[in-house]
């Protein structure tokens, strides 16, 4: 084995190590969202309010993480978050409702900075595997996320960890990956003054209604994603399953989107139009969410699993786009900070506002219709942000959105 091999191997390995901890910590949340109301008073508006803050938290630093790693270099960027993470997960966990929420905000803005350069180490390190390594990431993060969610009540109850402990305990995986991390230091690389710009005109993507396909199909995605890991075991608890039994549910959701995170992005690299993989995943979150509503254990489990199989899909496709429909890495950075500063925007949204729906009938009626809106919306979305194109710069003379179709999808 080459040493440069060697080295692309380790950086992916470390990659895996930042994956695994950008959703386990928020994933473990959903399943003892009871225990914490039961526990602290909390109205299920400001427990909504918990995933509402983390998403914040990603929408205010995601379009600044560009310029930082520019600054710093991506993998020290990185390793400063990973600490941020460590201490936010240990504060989230001490016996105080200020603590509550302030460690969520630390860990949001810590994985915050994960979520956008990862997408762009792998088309920095990996440009001729693109699909292949991005349908890697996403099923390792995908994975942990299921970890996280399975064994939420059986820590906190079965482990008699309580929910704190059941919180605090994936401050052990981010250790991990900030030891191994640290020797990635000696190859860190910091772009030299102007080195980040592409030829020709410097690409404004918020004039761009391409970028704003894929920012909003983001958005809903992961409206999706955080609505179902905070309120959907409350759903179906409300239903009559057990809180053990949601639980274990949250982790057939995530399981199951597996195969689909590593074979999406594998399958869009190939096509030169991405728009009938992102109508499949809508179609899946929509008929996902009829089952659900009509009920029934055979029903919930085959509905969970289509929801799952759809959001693997849909957010794996969503990265797979911040490469797709642009040239350079220094692009991809910043159609991933733009699309997930704006899409965290909407996603923030859902678990608070689903809160407040049901503190205010008492019944996830309504919540039902606003789904059902959102994958109407959805599949617009992904008709839009799937098109064969390429962002390119705007005219100085106007404003209108530009994009070109490219020669080749890589």
């Amino acid at each position: 084995m080459s040493s440069r091999t060697r080295n692309l191997t380790l950086l992916f390995v470390c990659i895996l190590l930042v994956a695994a901890n950008l959703r386990a910590p928020i994933t473990g949340l959903g399943p003892v969202v009871g225990l914490i109301r039961e526990d602290t008073g909390l109205s299920g508006t400001v427990i909504g309010l918990l995933t509402t803050l983390t998403l914040i938290a990603f929408a205010v630093l995601s379009p600044l993480v560009p310029a930082i790693a520019r600054r710093l270099g991506i993998e020290l960027t990185l390793v400063v978050s990973l600490f941020v993470l460590m201490i936010g997960v240990i504060v989230r966990s001490l016996p105080s409702a200020f603590s509550l929420f302030l460690g969520t905000a630390l860990l949001g803005l810590a994985i915050a900075v994960g979520n956008v350069l990862v997408p762009t180490m792998i088309k920095r390190d990996f440009p001729k595997k693109v699909g292949l390594m991005t349908g890697i990431y996403s099923s390792f993060m995908n994975l942990w996320a299921a970890i996280a969610s399975g064994l939420a009540i059986p820590l906190a109850e079965g482990a008699n960890l309580g929910w704190r402990g059941a919180l605090a305990i994936w401050g052990v995986l981010t250790v991990i990956a900030l030891i191994a991390w640290l020797p990635q230091l000696r190859h860190r690389q910091v772009p030299q003054q102007g080195s980040h710009h592409a030829k020709g005109p410097r690409i404004n993507l918020w004039r761009s209604g391409l970028a704003w396909y894929v920012t909003l199909f983001m958005g809903v995605q992961s409206f999706f994603f955080y609505v179902n890991i905070t309120w959907l075991p409350e759903i179906l608890h409300a239903q009559g399953m057990s809180t053990e039994s949601a639980g274990w549910m949250m982790f057939l959701l995530q399981l199951v989107s597996l195969p689909a995170s590593f074979l999406t992005p594998i399958i869009a690299a190939r096509l030169k139009s991405q728009r009938i993989i992102a109508f499949l995943v809508a179609a899946g979150f929509g008929i996902g969410y009829v089952l659900l509503l009509m009920g029934g254990l055979i029903l919930s489990v085959v509905g969970t699993s289509l929801i799952g199989i759809a959001g693997g899909a849909g957010f794996s496709l969503a990265v797979m786009f911040f490469a797709l429909r642009t040239r350079t890495v220094q692009e991809s950075a910043e159609m991933s900070g733009m699309a997930q500063s704006v899409g965290y925007f909407i996603a923030a949204i859902g678990p608070m506002l689903f809160g407040l729906l049901h503190d205010l009938t008492q019944s996830w009626t309504v919540t039902y219709i606003t789904l059902f809106v959102m994958v109407a919306i959805f599949a617009v979305l992904g008709f839009g942000a799937g098109q064969n194109a390429y962002v390119v710069a705007a005219p100085q003379s106007s404003t209108a959105d530009t994009a070109v179709r490219p020669q080749k999808t890589s």
